[in-house]
């Protein structure tokens, strides 16, 4: 029996622990600061709510942070310097400087951190990886996603301070980021507009637009929105001198790959396969065998990165390369 403790029992909060809640090798226990939300979220999911947050670190071998953004750093120094295993709501941190200290930190305290980049874990997204890397396509040209919805919320609103959350570029346009770089190696240098640093004032979300050079020459685009009354939605095009592939989300067949011999569709994919679930339970499977994480702190430093690239671009309007560890 692995002993999990959450931290923050909000929107991730909840996604996490109905999937603990499925897994027979877990023992959950959660703290959250408000008593009144700690003990509606308790009734919700039968789980113990931890009076202080200390004796929930104390007995925790692992600690899921579903925290603001902006307080990642804080929380992540205490659970590391108690040697225990980390899983870090994206981004892993604010900035790339507090990106170092908690690797820096892990290292020399042997510890572990996973950050949650839980888009690798999608089917689609995982499909459309295999697909890349099994050289189908041929030498990629372009990638390009979308994804977005309406303007979250969260506890206090704090999606919406702009100071905490960073914006679609820092919260939302990463998972692509991320997904970009672990399919199509590293990226040089971002070209990047947004709502968040053209428009003074109160926004009714934010949008952004980001252009990504790579090291192997391919060139990648990023479009990330928090003003779809829609809802969410999902897009994937990755284009190649060997064939295409796409992918949509609002669609049955939503992953399709086409080639100079035809077309094939590559979903619907099995309904078992929950991200959430594979995420967090190769996690623990991991940390129980103490072997590398899927998702390690360095690849969470890279996407963040690049997101800080693309903050700093939109800002000055000015291509900005990216930094390195």
């Amino acid at each position: 029996m692995i002993k999990v403790g959450l931290i923050g029992a909000g929107g991730m909060g909840n996604v996490h622990t109905m999937k603990y809640r499925q897994m027979p090798n877990v023992d959950l226990r959660f703290f959250d600061r408000s008593t009144e939300h700690a003990a509606a979220f308790a009734a919700k999911h039968g789980v113990q709510s931890v009076g202080d947050v200390s004796e929930l670190i104390d007995w925790a071998d692992v600690v899921d942070v579903c925290l603001p953004t902006d307080m990642h750093l804080e929380t992540a120094e205490v659970l590391l310097r108690a040697g225990k295993g980390v899983l870090m709501e994206k981004p892993m941190a604010f900035d790339l400087d507090q990106c170092r200290h908690l690797i820096r930190l892990q290292d020399s305290t042997g510890g572990w951190v996973m950050p949650l980049h839980v888009v690798r874990f999608f089917p689609e997204f995982k499909k459309a990886a295999q697909v890349i890397s099994e050289g189908s396509l041929g030498r990629i040209a372009t990638l390009r996603t979308r994804r977005g919805g309406l303007f979250p919320k969260g506890s206090d609103g704090w999606f919406r301070d702009f100071r905490r959350s960073g914006g679609v570029l820092l919260d939302l346009c990463m998972h692509d980021f991320d997904w970009m770089r672990w399919v199509n190696g590293e990226v040089r240098r971002v070209l990047s507009r947004s709502l968040a640093f053209t428009r003074e004032g109160d926004l009714p979300g934010d949008y952004a637009l980001t252009i990504l050079e790579f090291e192997n020459g391919a060139i990648g685009h990023v479009e990330g929105t928090w003003l779809d009354p829609g809802g969410f939605r999902t897009t994937i095009e990755v284009c190649g001198d060997q064939g295409q592939l796409e992918h949509d989300s609002r669609l049955t067949k939503s992953l399709v790959t086409n080639s100079t011999t035809g077309s094939a569709s590559e979903s619907p994919v099995s309904g078992g396969d929950d991200p959430y679930f594979v995420q967090l339970s190769s996690a623990l499977a991991a940390w129980e065998a103490r072997e590398t994480p899927p998702v390690t702190s360095r690849d969470g430093f890279a996407a963040v990165a690049i997101s800080r690239a693309a903050m700093a671009s939109a800002a000055s309007g000015d291509w900005v390369s990216v930094e390195s560890l």
